[in-house]
């Protein structure tokens, strides 16, 4: 039950935020005098609507989006009455196009920033410093974890009955402990003790030195096995190697809570980083596609393949169920925020290539007075009709790809 309830609540903010977008287009059309004549949540046939003014508002019977129609988009509108000629969009300055075919963008940026905001100040930011890679990992301090098992093989796994213990837990080690020696060898990193544990064979009774609260102690444990790759060759061949039975407790927090007034300056932080992310990501959706076929046709679904709404919904379900409500909101944030960043592409029919048409006619303009030539006028949109086709039907291949992995593959965080 809480599994299908943060689904629906994960799509019902995600058709919300849809909705605002379209509502940006909207207001910011208004407030510079265009037509707006219609205003609806969803698409399909109409349940619900009403008029006030020149607009009409309503809902549509599939909650899949929403849309604003403004009269006049583009010069090749053929169902522009003559008496609203004057108010067509297209005749009116780039800068005001430009905002208005930008607010729905900014609309989902924002509601992304006021998240973040609200997270910054109750339960914290990731700390950009927590450490991250293998050699990061290693340099931290060897505080350490008891784990509940030792998993024989080279799988991250639940334990079961069969797995050998954690032989730290046997030897009363406890969470927080921090390891200074095994059999003499003075370890000062986390780094150091795997390191140390890979020079002994499993079976073999280590001596263990330690510092608990300032005191420190001794302990004695049996190494258990288990299967791991080299150190420095992550891809090598697998081998039994000797296990503690412990992870690490890194030395600096995983999140950050800030003051309001702080928490302005670690949003816009984060948000660039999230920037930096997101554009890397639409970079490698490319070589991604043979990853999702892989996952829809019985593969391993790589967890860095791009997902859909329905895998976004999914995930926010899992959270829910999970009570990760802080997950739930960060995929919140990292959708609108993608989803902002996507749709300002130069590329048709999306608002970026709207945008995009619009300085280069204005730019082509520029140059052709320059040049003492006659304006070439407005660029005919009809002509570029099979391009806009081609990225429409790539589109959606593309997201009938992503669903489809979704449904038969999807990427879980928890297990169920």
């Amino acid at each position: 039950m809480a599994y299908l309830l943060g689904v629906t609540l994960f799509a019902l903010a995600i058709l919300i935020s849809v909705s605002l977008h379209e509502a940006g287009h909207m207001l910011t059309a208004k407030a510079f005098g265009m037509k707006v004549t219609r205003y609806f949540v969803g698409f399909g046939p109409t349940l619900w609507s009403f008029k006030r003014g020149e607009t009409e508002y309503g809902i549509k019977g599939i909650p899949l989006g929403g849309f604003c129609k403004i009269v006049g988009m583009t010069p090749q509108d053929d169902d522009v009455d003559p008496a609203d000629e004057p108010r067509a969009m297209w005749r009116y300055p780039v800068w005001k196009r430009t905002i208005v075919m930008s607010a729905g963008s900014i609309t989902h940026f924002a509601l992304a920033l006021v998240t973040l905001w609200i997270i910054a100040v109750t339960a914290g930011l990731p700390n950009p410093n927590f450490p991250t890679t293998e050699a990061q990992v290693r340099q931290e301090p060897a505080v350490i974890q008891l784990t509940d098992c030792v998993v024989p093989e080279n799988a991250a796994r639940a334990c079961t009955a069969a797995d050998p213990a954690s032989p730290a837990a046997q030897a009363q080690l406890r969470d927080g402990d921090r390891i200074t020696a095994v059999n003499g060898t003075p370890v000062a990193t986390y780094g150091d003790l795997l390191t140390t544990l890979r020079g002994l064979k499993p079976g073999e009774t280590a001596q263990i030195a330690y510092v608990r609260d300032g005191q420190s102690a001794t302990a004695t444990a049996t190494l258990a096995q288990t299967q791991r790759p080299p150190l420095d060759d992550p891809k090598g061949t697998v081998g039994p190697v000797a296990a503690l039975g412990v992870g690490l407790v890194p030395s600096t927090p995983t999140r950050i809570e800030y003051g309001p007034v702080a928490a302005f300056g670690a949003t816009a932080d984060f948000t660039g980083d999230m920037a930096v992310n997101t554009f890397e990501a639409l970079q490698r959706i490319p070589q991604k596609i043979p990853a999702l076929w892989t996952a829809i046709t019985g593969g391993e679904r790589d967890v860095d393949t791009p997902i859909s709404v329905v895998g976004a919904s999914r995930l926010g379900g899992e959270a829910v169920e999970n009570n990760a409500w802080l997950l739930f909101f960060m995929l919140f944030v990292s959708l609108n925020f993608f989803i902002g960043v996507f749709n300002l592409l130069p590329l048709l029919p999306l608002d970026g290539g709207h945008i995009a048409i619009a300085w280069f006619e204005r730019a082509r303009s520029w140059v052709y007075a320059r040049l003492r030539r006659p304006d070439p006028g407005r660029v005919d949109y009809l002509k570029l009709m099979p391009f806009t086709y081609a990225v429409i039907l790539i589109g959606g291949a593309f997201t009938l790809l992503t669903i489809t992995a979704d449904v038969v593959n999807p990427i879980t965080i928890f297990s169920r």
